[in-house]
Parts: C-alpha cells; structure tokens; sequence
C-alpha cells in the first residue's frame, strides 16, 4: 500500500471516524481506524460495534492495500504534521505504516485489516431520502432528552417512525418527552418503526453540518441496523431492540391553563433562574398571574437558594384558563426552549401535579411534555 494525500483530506476524514472509535473494548483492533484504498481514493472506517462510521477521501493511490492504525496515535500525529502533502507506505510483511511530511518521518505498528469488522454499506436502493434541513432540526429537538443511563435501554434511543408519508421522531427519559414530525414525499408507502440509539443521530447530525444534500436511509434486509448516507460519508448503527412506550396517552387533549409568551424572554428568565436553582434541585416555580386589565397578564419565573439568594424576572404572557403555580426543572425548560424555533411559545398544564406541555406558536409539529416537580411550601 502507498498512497499519497492532502493534510486537509486526511484531517477531515480522521475528525469525522475518529467519534466512532471504541474507548474501552476487549478487542484492540476497534481502537483502530480502518485504512483502505477505495474508488481511487481512501476509505477510513471506525466503529465500537454499536456504531461505525465510514468516510472516503480523495488521495492518489499508488499502490492498492490496506491496514488499521490506533486511531490515537495516528490522529495526534496528523495534528502535528505541517499542512502539506503527507505520504503513506506500508510493509505489509511487519504491518508498519511509514508517515511522511515535509522533513518529518515516522512508523507506526498497525493491525492487520482483515481482523476489522466488515461494516455494512449502502447500494443505490436505498430506502428514502430525507431534505437536510429538517432532519438537522428533528435530531435537534429529540436527542437531549433520551436518556443517558442503561437502566431502560429503549429511553437511550429515539423512535424513529414513518408512516402516511410522515417522518416522526420521539425521545423520552421518564420525566420530559419530546416529539417531533415532518412530511415525507418520497416514501412510497413504506412504514417503518425502529429505536436508533440517540447518540448514532448526535454524530449523524453533526456529521450533516451545513450541508444541504439529502440523506439518504436504508434498512439492510437482515435487519436490526440503520444505514445513513450523506456525499461520502456513511453512518451504520445498531438498532435498539424492545418497545418504545406508548406517549400518546402523555398528551393531554385539553388543558386548563395556557399561556403563551416571547420564547426568548422565557428562556432568558429560566437561564437566570438556573444560577440560582442550581443548589434546590434546579427546581424553579412559574406564577401565571391574570392582569387587572387585557393585556396586563404576568408569568414570573423565581428561583431560590438557602445560601445563594433568590431570583424573580416578570414576562409579559397571555393567559387564557386559571391563574396558576407550579414548578419544573429549569434545565428541561431550557433545553426545551433553544430548539422552539419559534417567536412565541405555549404552556399548557390542567394543574400543579399535571404535566406541562409547551409548543411553538404557529407550528404544529413539536411538542414536548415536563413533568412538574413538587416543592415544599
């Protein structure tokens, strides 16, 4: 194998495989990126057997091979080298990669290809294209509220369902839900119900980026894993196997209090209340207050400490239902509100001891259920 390449190719290829590599593994070639000729080119692969992600980057390939580097060594080296022409030749005999740039000159162990796991690729019959764009904002308004512990390991993944020509995405941790939806043209009637771990999506979403091609998804006949395309990139991961629970019954068809108010002043207010929330459980309390006069309806959002202070700001709303107390955790709140998207959001509740349901005003395609907390009076 020798191949020659761009700093810059090899850097991009390394930052976009290198977040698939296994930390902690039993197995010392998964610590190793996969490095291959491929469509004149290069082709670098990584995986931790839960999640793989495949890149091809242009190079002028001299002599076909291939081999697997540990994946810290060699990214840490790259980072080094002057951005310059970098040359690679192995001997595949001792399976040592010669690295060269500039005046610098290094070898590197490597493992042999053949023990990496073959990951799965994608053919031109994929199963649906998805516009970019929406799917960013999807990943964006689900994944941080999946759950991070194992204890329950569908609550770590995302439904991910299509049906009736609509795409919808839904994550939940036991205590916040959030769903989301998008209209599909392209489906062909297909309907699909699978749990994608929350973190495959995260990685998916940041390998998107700013780029506007669609991507492309496909469901291998063997099952049991989502393959995802953009340009030249590839994303495989397993699917989580088990029953998302029914949220349907967790969005409540009426309410008994609803405010709406300036998205960005209620997360202003919340950021501020958390300073102070932070030693009471991040626990803050809404006020919806009925003004005197139309247009004269308050929330406040306060939040307490034993040793920090207090904290109170006053939001302009308009309430429509009973004047109302009840307190959330302020990070869900702020989570919630970054991605609204909206001027304007709504807060919808049937009591204290009710969940709070918050949507962007004029949209009808996110929504995202808090449970509330209980605060000692």
């Amino acid at each position: 194998m020798k191949v020659s390449c761009l700093h810059e190719n090899i850097t991009k290829g390394l930052s976009i495989v290198g977040r698939a590599v296994a930390t902690r593994s039993t197995l010392p070639v998964l610590g190793n990126v996969l490095v291959k000729t491929d469509k004149s080119g290069l082709k670098l692969s990584a995986t931790n057997l839960e999640m793989g992600i495949t890149c091809w980057i242009g190079a002028k390939v001299h002599e076909e091979g291939s081999t697997t580097l540990p994946a810290k060594t060699f990214i840490d080296l790259v980072g080094t080298l002057p951005k310059e022409r970098i040359d690679f030749e192995l001997d595949s005999r001792t399976q040592t990669m010669n690295v060269s740039c500039a005046e610098f000159t290094n070898e590197i162990k490597c493992i042999r290809s053949d023990e990496f796991p073959v990951l799965p690729s994608v053919d031109d019959n994929h199963d649906l294209e998805i516009n970019v764009s929406n799917l960013r904002e999807m990943i964006d308004q689900v994944v941080f509220v999946a759950a991070t512990d194992d204890s329950r390991p569908v609550l770590t993944g995302v439904e991910v369902k299509i049906e009736n020509e609509q795409l919808s995405f839904a994550a939940a941790d036991g205590f916040r839900l959030a769903v989301c939806s998008s209209p599909l043209s392209n489906t062909d009637d297909k309907k699909i119900g699978v749990i994608i771990p929350a973190r495959a999506l995260s990685e998916l979403a940041r390998i998107i980026g700013d780029q506007e091609d669609p991507v492309s998804i496909t469901m291998p006949p063997s099952g049991g894993q989502a393959i995802f395309r953009v340009n030249d990139v590839e994303l495989v991961c397993q699917l989580i196997e088990g029953n998302f629970p029914d949220y349907q019954q967790l969005l409540p068809d009426t309410y008994s209090t609803r405010v709406v108010m300036s998205t960005d002043k209620f997360l202003g207010a919340c950021r501020a209340a958390q300073i102070f929330a932070r030693e009471a459980s991040y626990a803050v309390t809404l006020s919806m207050k009925s003004g005197d006069n139309p247009g004269e309806d308050i929330m406040e959002v306060s939040a307490n400490a034993a040793e920090t202070g207090s904290n109170e700001s006053s939001i302009e709303s308009s309430l429509e239902g009973d004047s109302l107390d009840i307190a959330f955790n302020v990070r869900y709140l702020t989570e919630v509100l970054r991605v609204i998207g909206t001027p304007n959001v709504a807060l919808e509740t049937n009591g204290e001891a009710s969940p709070g349901v918050l949507r962007p005003v004029g949209r009808d395609d996110f929504v995202s259920v808090i449970m509330p907390m209980h605060v000692g009076r």
